[in-house]
């Protein structure tokens, strides 16, 4: 009989969580699992899975507007309703919800409502219960943040965004990073008038800096008001909810909401890691070793709340990762380079491997071949939308060792891409493979002209 109530405890049932709970428990380990607020995690429930919803709603304007040069009249006079996509969304986040409970509850694992704190290397309390167990893993990802300046308890996250009562018909969005765009891209396609201030030059900072001009020139055509060099000094409501914002440079907006997409930071407060010797760095993440174990012998973490790459896909790899350790006894393998990733701005961005600069950076030798052209579907609708595609080679290896890409469907394109690189694919075997036509993609396996040095 186990001194322990369990052999594992997982703090947190979002992507790592729940997925490093399923397998545990296959494995034959006693598992249980506490969240407090998101089952199924912020990817789940105000994350990946609604924003890509409210991404494809806000791309139906302009395709009526399109759909009239192909003969389908009467298209411009759709009208968005707020309340049906946001109770729509509702809808399938709760049964997600229920997907991602039964899931845990069919593999055996003890779901506990609440939230969790460790109070001792091998103990945690929920509320007024009390549980041991033998590992303890911390799963709990990030939370959105937001500096304190004047006003800025009126302002709102990528938290709350998803259930507004009332749609904004003026929005500013602040922030420079992927939700920061996302978010911009969403709102303007759904008829707000819509702004996005950021405090450095240009955003998109560690994207390709041709990616990053491109997705301005080409989000400017949205009809986002794009502000750089920019900082809200202040937020004050007005009679009547409006909101007046004061920049940096005295400028003055008015507008209906304020969306602060400014970054994440770990959700390790209020977790009593400190008071067990955990190592937490300034920032709020947890030091983990490459077998994810902290500085405490019995606590793991994983995913977002260690300062890795804040993707779920990322969390998953690294929950089956470190099962897998704790079965076999190894390290626990992860491969963090050529991660491919995508911004569901509009028009998308899909990128994997080094970006040019990076790539120069680090000394290497490259070739670059890159593409502007506007889509075949808009030869006929004849919208001022372009596609980019750019390829970075390894001059010396003829290694492609960078892809990236901003047009409809990037992600999904870019998917086949990584594939490619984590083989190690090179400009020849690009070259040698027959493309399928038409299509946007096939321009990636017939760029044959370099870009002159």
């Amino acid at each position: 009989m186990s001194e322990f109530d369990f052999d594992l405890f997982v703090i947190g049932a979002g992507s790592g969580g729940v997925r490093a709970a399923r397998m545990a428990a296959a494995a034959g380990m006693r598992v249980a699992v506490a969240e407090d607020r998101y089952m199924g995690g912020t990817c789940v429930n105000v994350g990946c899975v609604p924003k890509k919803l409210f991404v494809y709603a806000s791309a139906y304007r302009e395709a009526f507007e399109d759909a009239e040069a192909y003969g389908w009249e009467g298209q411009k006079d759709a009208r968005f309703v707020w309340a049906t996509l946001r109770d729509n969304n509702a809808k399938e986040v709760t049964r997600l919800n229920g997907i991602y409970r039964n899931l845990l509850a069919n593999a055996g694992v003890h779901i506990i409502d609440g939230r969790a704190r460790l109070t001792g290397r091998q103990q945690v309390n929920v509320g007024e219960d009390s549980y041991t167990a033998e590992r303890i893993l911390v799963a709990t990802g990030g939370w959105p943040f937001v500096p304190d300046f004047p006003g800025s308890e009126y302002a709102i996250t990528s938290n709350e965004i998803f259930s507004l009562e009332v749609f904004p018909r003026r929005m500013l969005v602040v922030g420079g990073g992927y939700i920061a765009v996302e978010f911009a891209g969403i709102f303007a396609g759904l008829g707000a008038e819509t702004h996005l201030s950021y405090r450095r030059e240009l955003f998109l900072r560690g994207f390709d800096n041709d990616v990053r001009t491109f997705v301005r020139d080409e989000m400017v055509k949205k009809d986002v008001c794009l502000h750089f060099n920019h900082q809200v000094q202040s937020i004050e409501k007005l009679e009547g909810g409006a909101l007046r914002v004061t920049g940096s440079d005295g400028d003055v907006l008015e507008v209906d909401a304020v969306l602060y997409a400014t970054g994440r930071h770990p959700n390790t407060r209020g977790l009593g890691l400190d008071k067990l010797g955990v190592v937490v760095h300034k920032d709020g993440t947890i030091g983990v070793d490459d077998n994810f174990r902290s500085s405490v012998t019995s606590i793991y973490a994983l995913g977002d709340v260690t300062g890795g790459p804040e993707l779920t896909p990322v969390a998953l790899a690294e929950a089956m990762a470190l099962v897998k350790h704790w079965q076999s006894g190894k390290t626990a393998e992860i491969d963090y380079n050529n991660i491919p990733t995508a911004v569901f701005c509009q028009p998308n961005i899909g990128t994997v491997g080094l970006t040019e600069e990076e790539a120069r950076q680090a000394g290497i030798s490259v070739v670059i071949y890159k593409s502007d052209f506007r889509a075949m579907r808009h030869s006929v609708s004849g919208r001022d939308e372009r596609t980019l595609m750019k390829l970075i080679v390894d001059k010396e290896s003829d290694r492609v060792i960078g892809v990236h890409m901003v047009g409809a469907d990037a992600g999904e394109i870019i998917q086949g891409m990584a594939v490619a690189m984590k083989a190690g694919a090179t400009k020849a075997v690009f070259d040698q493979t027959i493309g399928i036509h038409p299509t946007a993609a096939e321009e990636f396996v017939t760029m044959r002209t370099a870009v002159p040095e």
